[in-house]
Parts: C-alpha cells; sequence; structure tokens
C-alpha cells in the first residue's frame, strides 16, 4: 500500500492510463448466453500497483479476470498484458490465484509450487531451486516434503501463491484467495501478502466482497455496477504503512472510505 498521506477520489472515469502501465483493459465487453455480462469496462495497473475490485456479485469481477488471464475471449475492446494483446498470448502468461487452492493433491508442497514452472519448460533442478530460494518467505520452508492434507487452510493458501508467483509474470490476478479461511487467519495473510508483494514490481489485481480487505490492500478501489458490469467509481487510498499491532478499522480515514464504498455499493444492489 501506498506511504503518502490519505487521499480519497471518486471518479466515474476508471481508465487511469500510465506510461508504465503493466495491465490495460481497454472498451472490454463479454456476453454470455445472448447475456450483456460485462460492457465498455476499461482500467489500467501500473507496475508495482495493487488495485481491488469491489462490487454485488454477478457484476462480473471473476469473469473479468478470465478475461485478463485469457481463460474467456473478449466480446469487443483489447486486453494488453504487458504487451500481449492476444488470448493465446495471455493464457499462462499472467499469474491466477483464484479462492480455493487447487493443490494437486498427489504432489507434495515443492511439487505443487514448481507446477506454473514445469509448464513453462523450466527444468526440475532448476524450479526447485527457486522453488527453495523463495520458501522461507513464504514461511513454507519446513513443509516443502508435507501433502496437501497435511496443511491447514493458511499455509494452503501460501502455497497456492508461491505456485502463481514463481513464473514472475507481470501481472498478478487474486479471485478472493482468502475468502474461505477465518477473520484471525484472514488478517494475518492479509498482512504477509503486503510484505510480500512489498518489492514485487507485479500489476495485481485482486477481486474481494471483504470492504475492509480491499482498503488494507489496495493502493486503488474499482467499484463495480451490475447489468450489465461496468465500473462506476475509480477510488485511491493511501494509508500510512500498516503493522500488525496497528488497528486502521476505527480511524476517521478508513470510515470514510468504507462509508462512500458501501453507500455505492447499496445503490447499486438497489439499480439491479
Amino acid at each position: 500500500m501506498s506511504q503518502a498521506s490519505h487521499q480519497q477520489e471518486f471518479s466515474n472515469n476508471s481508465n487511469v492510463d500510465s506510461e508504465n502501465a503493466l495491465l490495460k483493459v481497454s472498451g472490454v465487453g463479454f456476453d454470455y448466453d445472448n447475456a450483456s455480462i460485462l460492457d465498455d469496462v476499461s482500467l489500467s495497473v501500473g507496475r508495482g500497483e495493487f488495485v481491488a475490485l469491489v462490487g454485488p456479485s454477478g457484476c462480473g469481477k471473476s469473469t473479468l479476470l478470465n478475461l485478463i488471464s485469457g481463460v474467456l475471449e473478449v466480446r469487443e475492446g483489447s486486453i494488453n498484458t504487458n504487451g500481449l494483446v492476444g488470448r493465446a498470448e495471455r493464457l499462462g502468461n499472467v499469474s491466477y490465484m483464484q479462492q480455493k487452492d487447487l493443490l494437486l493433491p498427489w504432489r507434495t508442497v515443492a511439487e505443487n509450487s514448481r507446477l506454473g514452472l514445469e509448464l513453462n519448460g523450466v527444468n526440475t533442478a532448476e524450479s526447485n531451486e527457486r522453488v527453495e530460494k523463495l520458501a522461507e518467505l513464504f514461511d513454507i520452508a519446513d513443509v516443502l516434503d508435507h501433502m496437501p492434507w497435511q496443511l491447514s487452510g493458511g499455509m494452503r493458501q501460501r502455497v497456492a501463491l508461491l505456485r502463481a508467483v514463481l513464473p514472475d509474470n507481470p501481472v498478478l490476478l487474486l479471485d478472493e484467495p482468502f475468502g474461505a479461511l477465518d477473520a484471525i487467519t484472514r488478517r494475518s495473510l492479509q498482512q504477509w501478502l503486503l510484505n510480500v508483494l512489498a518489492t514485487a514490481d507485479k500489476a495485481v489485481v485482486l477481486v474481494t466482497h471483504d470492504v475492509d480487505e480491499a482498503i488494507l490492500l489496495a493502493d486503488r478501489i474499482l467499484v463495480m455496477a451490475p447489468n450489465p458490469g461496468r465500473i462506476v467509481a475509480d477510488i485511491e487510498v493511501n494509508v500510512e504503512a500498516i503493522t500488525n499491532s496497528t488497528d486502521i478499522s476505527t480511524s476517521p480515514e478508513v470510515i470514510q472510505i468504507r462509508t462512500g464504498i458501501l453507500d455505492l455499493l447499496s445503490r447499486q444492489e438497489v439499480v439491479r
């Protein structure tokens, strides 16, 4: 999160273009079964920037991540991830972590962690070396030979994130990565994620239903509306550095941001 003093900005134009943007989504639309799911969605995410997407269920947040990653093809508009514009180019070159850890039960932690590298053609020796190099940072060095069923939910999410980060793709997508965890574990992993990504120099996009999580993690929060899915506000969030011992939930700045976002979301629910 940005170290500058708090500022807040509400805007109807979410296309904050930047010369250094690693992700550019321009006028994207997507239909499914003759229904418009997304329409004229534009955004950009710069190098080292963390952007959160919040919005009512069914507004197309996860669909947008699937389009960015190349899992789905856009109806109109374009997506550029560090120069890769075609769906086939982006597929496999954008890191994507979903809510379920999707660890392969027959593979050890080390083997699961190196899966993305293997798919990119990196040999086993180099893959293992890169896993071991980051395992300490991800606090899983002591469980590399464990099986997924031996791990807690929080540890499994650490492994899943390491698997996503290891290929060193410039764009990282996170779809409710901590949504299935209890509140204490979730808060601990949120702070840990900030520390891990502090020097990662990636463009990060997080989908979350948790407004407080978005405020804690993101530099900008994009609020989406449904029918069809679109971005209705771009909120800049610059809060002083947060430590594990600091409770920001009752600070006037955070209350103001939270109230504004919840008001926007409640209005979107009404117009559905």
